[in-house]
């Protein structure tokens, strides 16, 4: 979960200080000199060194990668309290059907 929370957190980086991207050498070099991009970029590579190591002693994939659907979670409170997103029943009910299966995941371990 640890690498979910990471993965979160860096998407909140670039969604809160990269306002607008162009896919040219103009807008890499842009990106390149932004330090909350870089720090997103940072955080997505601790995640992907934790997410590794999980799978390196996890016994399957079929359990590490439900696990890091928490990410998802994460987003969701992150996009909640940080900037103040409306959701809706859907969403919320989406979320709680992410949290059971990776309860159910777990308990499978």
């Amino acid at each position: 979960m640890c690498a979910a929370l990471l993965a979160a957190t860096a998407q909140y980086f670039f969604k809160k200080y990269i306002r607008h991207f162009n896919v040219n050498m103009k807008g890499i070099y842009e990106l390149a000199k932004n330090k909350h991009a870089i720090l997103g970029l940072f955080l997505y590579l601790a995640s992907f060194v934790i997410y590794i190591y999980a799978l390196s002693k996890a016994p399957s994939i079929s359990f590490v990668y439900p696990v890091f659907a928490s990410s998802f979670v994460f987003v969701f409170i992150i996009s909640r309290i940080k900037f103040g997103e409306e959701i809706n029943l859907k969403r919320y009910v989406g979320i709680a059907l992410v949290i059971i299966g990776i309860i159910i995941v777990a308990f499978t371990y």
